[in-house]
């Protein structure tokens, strides 16, 4: 409570009014069937929004679905979630459509975007290159997750990262898609990098 002067009764007390947390937006990306959607599903504390049709025949002939036989659906713009952190700051999820003939979004789904999350399927690694090469055009702040997919990976990290050609100060971790903890700790990897990146950029 904080006293302050009142011209016609002395003092008053007045109740300090709480500051919302502070929204940050962080942008899921990866190939097609790599766990974007169950990621934002995971962690989101509302119902996610996503924007999934179902794999007709023809997307089937495009999609490769040899490595996610029992995908049915899959993202054609975007999903969206959120998750309160703490008091002081809630983050705001979009992931990303894993089809390079979505890329046309990507720009508008990323605008504003304070740093993003690359998933990496090790079966597939080839399908991870576009959001990697994304990021690092943009200059946007990121980290790279690979998901345990059966709680398994079938390549070492240091294989990853050679394979994907990602610069030795972005983080890569191991994380598994399924699960609200490891989700909250990849983003956190995330919000780390955008900060120190923050904090190391020269003001003006």
């Amino acid at each position: 409570m904080v006293s302050v002067p009142s011209p016609t009764h002395g003092t008053h007390s007045v109740t300090a009014v709480e500051q919302p947390p502070l929204p940050v937006k962080l942008v899921i990306a990866g190939g097609f069937g790599v766990g974007k959607t169950t990621a934002v599903g995971s962690i989101s504390e509302i119902r996610p929004l996503t924007t999934e049709a179902a794999i007709t025949e023809v997307a089937a002939g495009v999609d490769d679905l040899s490595h996610t036989p029992g995908k049915t659906t899959t993202t054609v713009a975007m999903d969206f979630g959120c998750i309160t952190i703490d008091p002081t700051l809630k983050l705001y999820l979009f992931g990303t459509p894993g089809q390079d003939r979505f890329g046309f979004m990507w720009d508008d789904v990323v605008e504003g975007a304070l740093g993003g999350l690359v998933i990496v399927d090790t079966r597939r690694l080839d399908d991870c290159y576009a959001a990697v090469d994304y990021f690092e055009h943009k200059g946007v702040p990121f980290a790279v997750a690979v998901n345990a997919f059966d709680g398994e990976i079938h390549h070492s990290l240091d294989e990853v990262r050679w394979a994907l050609d990602v610069p030795g100060h972005v983080p890569l971790i191991v994380f598994d898609a399924r699960k609200t903890g490891s989700v909250r700790d990849a983003l956190l990897v995330v919000l780390e990098v955008a900060l120190s990146r923050a904090e190391n950029t020269p003001a003006g």
